[in-house]
């Protein structure tokens, strides 16, 4: 949902007439940070940011910088105070001003603070510049109902908003014309949507209708929330054939009497039905979750229940943190917080367990043939080892050889390509060719992989316009990650 906002400021940004500054800050005109809350590694890295930044603006008068997000609602006026060189600070509720208040803080010359209690204009309403042809994030609903105890995107998100679904579909629908093939409908608690109009089945009706979009390949979501996944959505995604066999679904804690303090609805036993469920309509899906070590009381069984739970869904990814304390939370105030090299070695005998699951699980792929999405950006190695890369319909990462194929045969980001699985690592697949030939069984051209080659295309003028991402992570379609501590906001 962050990256997704981040489209959003690249797109008012661009609308109002900025490009993109080829050598990032050190050329930059404005400079925007935007933010993160969840864990307290974004807070030092937001301050160790603007500190580097300061030197850079000293340098250049006129410079612009400009903190949003989730921080910036959190901290208010605590950003200028230590950072007095930050020209505007804006809330999760009024991205769309951005491009107004870096031209009053331009006319003014002083710090322009902006921060609103609710939502001003659905984030969907305001212009975008997608970082991919081919796959894009859709936002369902804004916001969350629920009261975790150990998160503040609430406080700072603001309650549940659902769009129509009239309007979500709309907007898949242009995306399609205009050449993307795979959607993920974003939302804090995605498989909650409807509650606001009072529709509890509103969720699975959007992911059939979504099946009834013509050219419409793959359809994913993230993240629903345990407590609120019934049987009508694993129907909706068993029975519609492009919502892909994918689940995420945030775990937290195996433990009841920890998800009782979390004050999270759902216990291991409703839990591990889900999974279970999930499974008898969709043998080969791959579900993956969040998971947090060390919340405040937890004990060495509490944690045993929690890995007992892993060895029982056997995720093919996770998403582990240690808990974080975060001010404002009521979790921050419990008693019982545990010693950090307890939580470390919880963490690393955890990591090593989803690791072996995680290995063991992708090694039952070695031998079968699958219809990868070819992505862009996605393997780091690609052009030394002669490899592409794509996503699986389960979202696995698969490396494949192309070997001597000539460039113009080369299949396109967008395109779709049949191979076999030879190799499995923990976090990744690959698929070689006979002789370190070709993997490629079939290749099948897309409109998708028509848009991606039309944007290399356009002159470098149009091309400069293609992201104002300056010092934000790259923005594509969403990809699994390796099992570790992350700075992301994905664990509600």
């Amino acid at each position: 949902m962050n990256v997704h906002d981040s489209e959003r400021l690249s797109g008012l940004l661009e609308d109002a007439g900025y490009v993109r500054a080829e050598d990032g800050a050190s050329e930059a005109d404005v400079v925007v940070l935007n933010t993160c809350a969840v864990r307290e590694n974004a807070d030092n890295r937001l301050y160790g940011n603007l500190g580097h930044l300061a030197s850079v603006k000293a340098a250049r008068p006129g410079m612009r910088i400009a903190v949003g997000g989730c921080l910036a609602q959190k901290d208010r006026g605590e950003i200028t105070r230590r950072a007095p060189w930050v020209d505007v600070v804006f809330g999760t509720h009024n991205i769309g001003s951005l491009p107004v208040l870096l031209e009053r803080a331009r006319v003014q010359d002083e710090a322009q603070v902006e921060i609103l209690e609710s939502l001003d204009v659905f984030p969907s309403t305001l212009p975008t510049r997608r970082e991919s042809a081919y796959a894009a994030w859709v936002s369902v609903s804004v916001g969350c109902n629920n009261t975790c105890t150990f998160c503040i995107v609430p406080a700072l998100r603001g309650k549940e908003k659902d769009r129509r679904p009239g309007e979500i579909l709309a907007e898949v629908e242009a995306l399609v014309a205009e050449g993307v093939c795979e959607v993920t409908l974003l939302g804090q608690n995605v498989n909650a949507y409807g509650s606001e109009f009072g529709d509890r089945e509103a969720f699975a009706k959007l992911l059939r209708a979504c099946g009834q979009i013509e050219g419409l390949e793959r359809v994913r979501f993230t993240s629903p929330h345990p407590k609120d996944f019934t049987d009508d959505v694993i129907a909706a995604m068993a029975e519609t054939p492009n919502v892909m066999p994918q689940l995420h679904m945030p775990l937290q804690s195996g433990s009841d009497p920890v998800l009782r303090a979390m004050r999270r609805s759902y216990r291991q036993e409703r839990y591990l039905g889900i999974i279970e469920r999930v499974r008898a309509a969709m043998p080969d899906a791959a579900i993956t979750t969040d998971i947090i070590v060390g919340f405040p009381g937890e004990t060495e069984e509490d944690f045993e229940q929690t890995m007992h739970v892993v060895r029982q869904a056997r995720f093919s990814a996770a998403f582990t943190f240690q808990y974080s304390k975060r001010p404002g939370t009521p979790a921050a105030t419990m008693e019982g917080q545990v010693p950090k090299e307890v939580v470390q070695a919880r963490y690393e005998r955890l990591v090593a367990l989803q690791e072996e699951i995680s290995w063991e699980e992708n090694k039952k792929q070695v031998g079968r043939t699958v219809e990868l999405l070819v992505a862009e950006g996605e393997g780091r190695k690609d052009g030394s080892t002669r490899r592409m890369s794509g996503r699986a319909p389960d979202n696995r990462l698969v490396h494949f050889a192309v070997g001597d194929t000539a460039a113009a045969d080369l299949p396109r980001p967008g395109d779709m390509v049949s191979v076999e699985i030879t190799y499995a690592a923990p976090h990744h697949l690959n698929a070689d060719g006979p002789d370190g030939g070709s993997a490629i069984r079939t290749l099948r051209r897309t409109r998708s992989g028509d848009a991606w080659q039309a944007r290399q295309e356009q002159p470098e003028a149009e091309r400069r316009k293609a992201a104002v991402t300056l010092g934000m992570p790259s923005i594509g379609r969403p990809a699994a990650q390796p099992v570790g501590e992350d700075d992301a906001c994905g664990v509600c």
